[in-house]
């Protein structure tokens, strides 16, 4: 007889095979946020469940802001492993729809992401650039400004009538006659991400590897790529400072990518000047016109090049990458990815006219297009009088020190002008297995 208070165990037994079956295993329990949390936060490995039960909560809105947030700094203080954040990318991306597209564009789908930078407006000109030359620049789920970064999002919103927000179905059509959108995450896609995103801006979580690499990498795998190239910053003006710590996000995207059937190139680029020479939204659109013009800063044209030429090789549309670079300059020279940026824009909500006539006018023309500052305030060097910054702003006059950290900035040399130095830096690539 048992003990009180105590059951004696007892077997189960199938009569009809007259053996005995252990007790059936029942899935454990799941664990709560505080306790996810805490293991977190003491150093512990989350497993595959722990991850999906996070997500689901962050969506379903069960878990409170504060929770989100203690989450995503022990992440950022903790790490995660490579398993870990494959886990939670698959789980960002199964937290929505997932896009499906005709298997007949199944070698022509790629896309490029980059981790933002000061006056990146290369995604405005790669993914016209990247149609003209025969691609289907999938749905370019792109972000906001997040940080000092200017968002691509932002940007193309400052043209009047832009709609960033597009159904699955609206997507394919843009591909079929455009080759290629830009678009923002809805409640449909990748939903989970949206909300971290906006959680790491406020929670000084901006800067973790898992989270970006899991962010980034989730909302290409709904798109069913067949090819994407990473643009990693790094420098004064990006997340990274030093270039080595940007290798190891690369090679982070590259190996989290390859584990999630991604085709994944990273490409690390100097960011220790804003890229082109102009910084804000209505004039980041401008500079891009002007690189599908054929014309703009060489930088931002070097980049574009590349990391399109890049793209093309790594799907296949190339043999080399220096035959992929020739041929998204060739886009830029004979007017092709600008008219496909002036159909994109029209489909995506811009009036016809309005459209075509940024894509068509004269560099100032556009500026009259286009939302301006209410004020234009421009800096003189101090050697001839000239103007070398002008500042555009809503907001009051520059301050004293405002103006004197602006006018520090300046160096000015007996020296012969200089070309500036190519952005790109070192391209990471899958690693080949052996057979």
């Amino acid at each position: 007889m048992a003990a009180a208070g105590l059951q004696a165990p007892t077997s189960v037994c199938d009569l009809s095979l007259g053996e005995p079956r252990g007790p059936t295993d029942s899935p454990p329990e799941p664990k709560q946020l505080p306790e996810l949390i805490r293991l977190k936060r003491d150093g512990g490995r989350l497993s595959e469940g722990d991850i999906r039960g996070f997500v689901r909560a962050v969506v379903d809105g069960s878990a409170q802001g504060a929770q989100i947030g203690a989450m995503l700094m022990a992440i950022r203080l903790q790490g995660m492993d490579l398993e870990e954040t494959m886990a939670l990318t698959q789980a960002l991306a199964n937290s929505g729809q997932q896009l499906e597209w005709p298997e007949a564009w199944r070698r022509q789908l790629v896309d490029k992401h980059s981790t933002g930078g000061v006056g990146d407006k290369v995604s405005l000109v790669l993914a016209p650039a990247l149609a003209a030359c025969g691609c289907k620049q999938v749905p370019m789920i792109s972000g906001r400004g997040l940080g000092h970064t200017g968002g691509t999002l932002d940007k193309l919103e400052s043209i009047p009538g832009f709609t960033v927000i597009q159904s699955p179905e609206q997507m394919q059509v843009l591909l079929e006659r455009v080759g290629c959108c830009i678009v923002g995450q809805s409640k449909k896609l990748v939903p989970a991400d949206g909300i971290l995103y906006e959680a790491r801006d406020v929670t000084a979580t901006v800067d973790s590897l898992p989270l970006i690499t899991a962010s980034i990498l989730s909302k290409k795998v709904v798109e069913s790529l067949s090819a994407l190239v990473v643009d990693v910053k790094f420098g004064g003006a990006a997340v990274f400072s030093s270039q080595a710590e940007a290798q190891k996000l690369a090679r982070a995207l590259v190996d989290v990518g390859a584990g999630l059937g991604l085709r994944v190139a990273a490409a690390l680029t100097a960011m220790d000047n804003p890229l082109g020479r102009s910084v804000g939204h209505t004039l980041e659109v401008e500079e891009a016109l002007l690189c599908m013009d054929g014309a703009g800063p060489p930088d931002l044209r070097d980049l574009v090049t590349r990391l399109g030429g890049t793209l093309l090789w790594l799907n296949g549309q190339a043999e080399a990458q220096a035959e992929g670079i020739t041929r998204v300059a060739a886009a830029l020279d004979n007017s092709s990815a600008r008219d496909r940026f002036e159909r994109m824009l029209a489909m995506q909500g811009v009036d016809p006219g309005l459209a075509r006539a940024l894509c068509s006018g004269t560099p100032a023309q556009r500026r009259q297009l286009l939302p301006r500052a209410r004020e234009q305030e421009e800096l003189l060097a101090p050697a001839d009088g000239t103007p070398w910054l002008r500042v555009h702003l809503d907001t009051p006059a520059l301050s004293g020190p405002q103006l004197c950290a602006l006018q520090g900035a300046l160096v000015l040399s007996d020296r012969a002008p200089f070309i500036s130095p190519s952005p790109f830096a070192e391209l990471i690539l899958p690693q080949i297995g052996t057979q």
